[in-house]
């Protein structure tokens, strides 16, 4: 018997997260992003892809196609708090998860299963628990690889269940558009239909027949591709080590940008959410490292090592941000993170240090946390320690 992986995917969740905060916003077009001529769709309701919004799309544009559109600014932290309850769910049924991104998952359910009789039943009733308890919709797809399941779950939506076996592979993914396929970026798409592939099941039949022009498109990725349209393909979920060695946080943008003050954006919610939860969790690290994914799936990392530990937003930001400077200005990216590692906890510190620094620092830590929820709350950065204001230029 092969394994049971599943791939669980939040329906429009930075939309529905405003939704659950607003219940008057049900059922209305909604859009996540900045208003003004640069701003962009980061993702919309349901309601508003009726009338043809999509994420990645300039707001002035979805606009101009839905007049009535409601347009609400990102609220990182209060998505990722969501997304914890999220995952939390999830391993409350099977503790081998892989968290992909803020909205979705990688999940082994062969062990639980083998004590299920009616796994569809199963699984369907997973998903309205998670509706109950959270307000959260979310999309199943339940296969024996990774990949499979990630098609599952983007088959039907919102609250589909999809079951995608060996068998089931012609029948459900070959009709497909090949945009529709995991893996197929947007600008590989374009070269494969210039071959004549406009469907999934094209690209199975070139496969096959180990065209040419589809291994020179593809690369060393085309056995990758083999592998997953004939259900084979990775089936290791990689679950987070037991003993916390690291605290990170990534997000995939919904549309591949070297635009640098939206990737320093995504760098200070990240940075806040990073600082946060070590401050909650009574730990500092010595080491900041990003990573950047670019729209080709090719992974970076860079990190660099402090003398003294720390666990400040501004640091962790500046930081992160200097680090993209540097390295990976030019790049056109998919997905960046922020970890703080080598952990310690302050009171562990070898160093030494009176009652009242460590006292001070503590406080420190509180006056922090409550600003970013002060802030959190007024939407916008307006609070700040005194310690962290710019001096007052003085006239000349």
């Amino acid at each position: 018997m092969g394994k049971v992986i599943v791939h669980i995917d939040l329906n429009a969740f930075f939309a529905r997260a405003e939704e659950i905060r607003d219940p008057s916003l049900e059922g209305k077009p909604v859009a996540i992003g900045h208003e003004g001529r640069s701003g962009i769709v980061s993702t919309c309701s349901y309601a508003a892809r009726k009338f043809g919004v999509a994420s990645g799309m300039p707001m002035f544009m979805a606009k101009e196609m839905c007049p009535q559109l409601i347009i609400k600014p990102v609220d990182f932290r209060y998505y990722m708090g969501l997304s914890r309850l999220f995952i939390k769910f999830v391993k409350s049924y099977t503790p081998i998860v892989e968290v992909a991104s803020v909205d979705e998952c990688f999940a082994d359910f062969t062990e639980v299963v083998k004590k299920v009789e009616d796994v569809p039943a199963f699984f369907k009733k997973m998903q309205d628990d998670l509706y109950k308890k959270t307000q959260l919709k979310c999309s199943i797809g339940v296969a024996s690889t990774k990949f499979l399941a990630k098609m599952g779950s983007d088959y039907q939506k919102p609250m589909g269940l999809t079951f995608i076996r060996k068998r089931d592979i012609p029948n459900i993914l070959y009709p497909l558009p090949l945009e529709k396929m995991f893996g197929i970026g947007k600008k590989t798409a374009p070269r494969l239909k210039s071959v004549g592939i406009l469907t999934i099941g094209d690209l199975a039949a070139r496969c096959e027949s180990n065209d040419r022009d589809l291994m020179n498109i593809l690369g060393k990725f085309y056995l990758v591709i083999k592998d997953w349209i004939n259900g084979r393909g990775s089936d290791v979920v990689i679950s987070e080590p037991e003993e916390q060695k690291s605290i990170g946080s990534s997000s995939t943008f919904y549309h591949d940008t070297d635009d640098f003050n939206e990737i320093k954006y995504m760098f200070e919610q990240l940075a806040k959410e990073v600082s946060s939860r070590a401050i909650k969790e009574n730990k500092m690290g010595s080491t900041i490292q990003i990573v950047v994914k670019e729209a080709s799936f090719v992974v970076h990392n860079k990190s660099i090592t402090f003398d003294n530990p720390t666990n400040d937003y501004q640091t962790i930001y500046r930081t992160a941000v200097k680090l993209y400077e540097k390295n990976f200005l030019s790049l056109n990216v998919r997905l960046v993170g922020i970890t703080l590692q080598n952990l310690i906890d302050p009171r562990d510190m070898a160093i030494q240090i009176s009652l009242f620094d460590y006292e001070k620092a503590e406080e420190d830590n509180r006056t922090r946390l409550l600003i970013n929820e002060l802030n959190r709350k007024l939407k916008k950065d307006s609070l700040m320690r005194a310690s962290e204001a710019k001096p007052k230029e003085k006239k000349k």
